[in-house]
């Protein structure tokens, strides 16, 4: 049976840590941020998170209900930096792609964490505030209920997974990524026509291309339909008067 967690204005340590710190939270999640940078998520465990806190392990389960509730809360961190950063204009299509964005670049300025995040669902405040936002702009200028979840669905996931996929590239070892990059150079440019005309014929853009994450197109394509439904509604609507 997990541990009840205490409220925060219970568990507030009186004295400070051997470091000098007053727990809180937020100080356990972006210690924990920095250890699964420096060592992974393989890295991060009571034992060692309460080390670097300077406190004793078990102090972890006054504030979450263990690691993998530590979990839900760095994946909350991350989308409130993505929330924090962004800055909606009324525009739906550009408030949408400027969030998704927000949302990629949030989670790959900590790849081990988005490793370790991006699948999951916190039902924290701000998770939530990001969701309300998205459905709120769907529905605001226009879309249905069922359509505004269906394209929420999509932005979302489709966030998130190349959040996951990107952060994969920039998690292992610099040289054995260097390696994955230098190969649409050292080994698909060299390929001969006579065997593979198709990448033979566009090795150069291919080099150009495929090693930046692809979430910037796709995610326009993803907005594009949106947008031509819901002049597509707009139009029968009109019709129809």
């Amino acid at each position: 049976m997990p541990k009840k967690v205490v409220p925060e204005a219970e568990r507030r340590r009186r004295r400070p840590t051997r470091q000098g710190t007053v727990l809180s939270e937020k100080h356990i999640v972006e210690t924990a941020l920095r250890m699964l940078r420096e060592h992974g998520s393989a890295g991060l465990t009571a034992r060692r998170l309460g080390a670097a806190l300077g406190a004793d392990p078990s102090t972890l389960y006054r504030y979450f209900s263990g690691l993998d509730g530590l979990t839900r809360a760095i994946g909350e961190e991350l989308m409130g930096r993505a929330l924090d950063s962004w800055t909606p204009t009324g525009h739906w299509r550009a408030d949408l792609r400027s969030l998704g964005m927000a949302i990629h670049a949030s989670y790959l300025a900590h790849p081990q964490a988005a490793l370790l995040t991006a699948s999951r669902v916190t039902g924290r405040p701000r998770e939530i505030e990001v969701d309300e936002a998205i459905l709120g702009i769907l529905r605001g200028v226009g879309f249905g209920d069922a359509e505004a979840v269906g394209l929420y669905h999509a932005f979302i996931d489709l966030a998130l997974a190349f959040a996951s996929l990107d952060a994969g590239a920039l998690a292992v070892k610099d040289e054995a990524r260097q390696a994955d990059e230098s190969m649409w150079t050292s080994t698909y440019a060299r390929l001969p026509a006579a065997t593979h005309p198709h990448i033979a014929a566009t090795s150069r853009l291919l080099a150009d291309r495929m090693n930046l994450s692809a979430y910037p197109i796709v995610l326009d394509t993803l907005l594009d339909r949106a947008e031509a439904r819901l002049a597509g509604s707009r139009g029968r609507a009109s019709g129809a008067a």
